[in-house]
């Protein structure tokens, strides 16, 4: 073999993908969901109560500003930090809601909360890190850490407790590589909402937490309390898509720590160079002028969360606690099957309705299904119907 031969790297076959996207799992609700859809086409009329995603329109007023951002030729790249008026308007919020003093600078516009998942996920994870994930928890956070080379961690939530994330458990989870703890209030799948006292001391275990706060401003109690009320040392990610009906716009925001802006922006103008310059138009008026559209959705989420909960009750599905934010059900399905996909699978091909598999959610979610009340009433009613005569009970 010749030097330059021997200097030659090893070719890998054009076929094999690297280890991180291998290790991805697919999202399940939006298997589901996918398939529900290939029904559709063939003409069967499916009750959807699988995907977070709201049903309503969006505000008329983040309508206008849509139209008007194209009009007035909003469509450009922007800073990438995002455009300072929607920074501001997002840093007004805080002040509203929280009684917070938030620096606009701290703020980052991202495409989508998943976009702020992504950032801080590259900014703090090297080979090997862990990441420390509840189960039950979003399905998705187990894949983004993969992505970036992690490893994630879950730690357990109890049913008994209302799904309420136990610091001690939390602790017990810490390990050398720690890196982050993900925190989510109120939660996919279990709608749970933490205490602020909860957070207190999940913020004192000496290690950064990112706090995932989409569904705040969709609760049926208290309001959820923010990690920022707690420290500013932390990583905070919102947005625009369940509150205001927003989700095809895919814009949301990271509040960070002051420090590590700078190495987000570099990470911002490389992977995704600025949120949609349309859809943070938008943002501004949906902060500025949709308020009571917001309040309006929770109510009705509040009436459809009544219908569905005390309809899964009355058709055998133990709830071990009844969601406090969000617009979900988790609802246990042991009697029915443990294997929450071949179940949800048969529930969607039989009885035409759709539902999330727990597994899709951790190994804690399994023997479970996770019921969304984010559709329209008469769905809602539809589904349990439907569902209430697969199960041979009346109608």
């Amino acid at each position: 073999m010749s030097r330059t031969e021997s200097l030659e790297p090893q070719a890998r076959p054009a076929t094999v993908i690297s280890a991180s996207a291998a290790s991805v799992a697919p999202f399940l609700a939006m298997e589901i969901l996918e398939a529900a859809q290939e029904l559709e086409r063939r003409g069967a009329d499916i009750a959807h109560l699988e995907v977070g995603e709201p049903d309503f329109d969006m505000p008329a007023a983040v309508k206008e500003a849509v139209d008007r951002a194209a009009r007035q030729g909003h469509t450009h790249y922007t800073h990438s930090l995002g455009v300072r008026e929607l920074r501001e308007a997002i840093a007004a919020r805080y002040a509203r809601r929280y009684g917070l003093e938030v620096d606009p600078g701290r703020v980052i516009v991202t495409s989508g909360s998943s976009g702020g998942l992504a950032l801080v996920m590259a900014l703090l994870l090297d080979p090997g890190d862990e990441v420390l994930i509840p189960d039950p928890g979003y399905a998705c956070y187990p894949n983004f850490v993969r992505m970036f080379h992690g490893r994630p961690r879950p730690f357990r939530l109890d049913p008994r407790s209302g799904f309420a994330c136990e610091p001690a458990a939390v602790r017990a989870a810490v390990g050398p590589r720690s890196r982050l703890l993900v925190v989510n209030s109120p939660a996919n799948p279990t709608a749970a909402v933490q205490t602020l006292d909860t957070l207190r001391e999940l913020a004192g275990l000496g290690i950064p937490v990112l706090s995932d706060e989409i569904y705040h401003g969709l609760e049926y109690g208290p309001r959820a309390a923010s990690l920022l009320e707690v420290t500013g040392e932390c990583f905070v990610i919102d947005g625009f898509s369940k509150r205001w009906a927003m989700t095809g716009l895919r814009l949301g925001w990271l509040v960070a720590p002051e420090r590590f802006v700078p190495p987000l922006q570099r990470l911002q103008q490389n992977l995704f160079i600025c949120a949609s310059s349309v859809a943070q138009q938008a943002g501004i008026a949906a902060i500025e002028r949709c308020e009571e559209d917001a309040r309006a959705m929770v109510e009705e989420y509040r009436r459809r969360r009544e219908v569905l909960v005390s309809g899964l009750k009355r058709l055998g599905f133990p709830i071990p606690a009844d969601p406090m934010g969000a617009y979900y059900v988790l609802a246990g399905a042991r009697h029915l099957g443990r294997d929450s996909l071949a179940l949800a699978k048969r529930i969607l091909f039989e009885a035409r309705v759709g539902v999330t598999p727990g597994i899709d959610f951790g190994a804690e979610a399994e023997g479970h299904l996770r019921f969304s009340f984010a559709s329209r009433l008469d769905r809602i009613e539809e589904g349990l119907r439907r569902l209430g005569s697969w199960l041979g009970q009346a109608p």
